[in-house]
């Protein structure tokens, strides 16, 4: 999903086509599946998303967007695997960690999403298990020590009764003590104000139009290219509520950073939380 009013850095990849890794030369025939399989609520059959839309646009809108893959490598190494990926859309966290050693169960309700990312893993040599699914109703079954939600997915969730249903469908996938790791914002009225209804170009013929209502705490971000356009629907809450929806989901937050560095939130637009399952 978008970054508008993010911080951007652009670094090497671990684990991904590069300079010096062979670019577009797969070092192995590791073959990833996608499945469709019913759990809960879930169905196997989706209708179309609007990632799938811009399934194809999505790396190079996103390609600056690095400065959170170590974080979440980090907590994959240190959870040791299985990891669930909720969001796991073309692959930008997951191929890293399964580049580590380490098992990723990739969840998406985009089907274009997940095509594009199992072709990304098939170059960078590795496996990964994907399956259709979404926050509310993960298709797993398996129990694990670490569940992500990167790059502000739960922000596609409008309602308080959603968020709940989402943070209680990670809950029920973790073990005992295991984590949920995740980074959410909040805009800040200047990026609001610099970006409200403007059309600006992101990367290089990709743009984005932000259109922001304060009150309700919508985004509705359109992302334009030449192999697609999509229009989606976000929604922010501030720290303390996400804070008391963890609580109530049977979380004990261990951790509410300012940003991927590990540095303690002290007001802004970022928080990057780390909660363990106490229930």
């Amino acid at each position: 999903m978008s970054v508008v009013g993010a911080r951007l850095t652009s670094a090497p990849v671990p684990g991904e086509p590069g300079p010096g890794k062979q670019e577009g030369a797969p070092r192995d025939s590791h073959a990833c599946t996608i499945q469709a399989r019913p759990h809960g609520q879930n169905v196997a059959v989706r209708r179309a998303t609007p990632y799938d839309a811009i399934a194809e646009l999505y790396d190079p809108w996103s390609v600056s967007v690095t400065e959170d893959v170590g974080f979440y490598l980090e907590e994959a190494r240190r959870a040791g695997g299985p990891v669930v990926e909720l969001g796991v859309g073309t692959g930008r966290i997951a191929v890293p960690i399964a580049a580590d050693g380490i098992r990723v169960i990739g969840i998406d309700s985009s089907r274009g999403m997940l095509e594009v990312c199992a072709r990304r893993a098939t170059l960078a040599g590795v496996e990964l298990d994907l399956r259709l699914g979404d926050l509310l109703a993960p298709a797993v079954e398996e129990r694990v020590p670490l569940v992500i939600c990167p790059f502000r997915s739960y922000l596609h969730l409008h309602t308080s009764a959603e968020r709940a249903r989402a943070l209680t469908a990670a809950h029920a996938l973790l073990t005992r003590g295991g984590r949920l790791a995740f980074d959410v914002f909040a805009p800040a009225l200047d990026d609001v104000e610099e970006t409200h209804d403007r059309w600006l170009e992101r990367e290089p013929g990709i743009w984005e139009r932000a259109i922001w209502d304060t009150r309700a705490r919508t985004l509705t971000l359109t992302v334009r290219g030449e192999t697609g356009e999509a229009t989606m629907a976000l929604a922010w809450i501030e720290p303390d509520e996400w804070r008391a929806l963890l609580e109530g989901a049977g979380f004990e937050v261990e951790a509410c950073y300012g940003w991927f560095d590990r540095s303690p939130y002290a007001g802004g637009e970022d928080t990057v939380w780390i909660a363990r399952r106490a229930r």
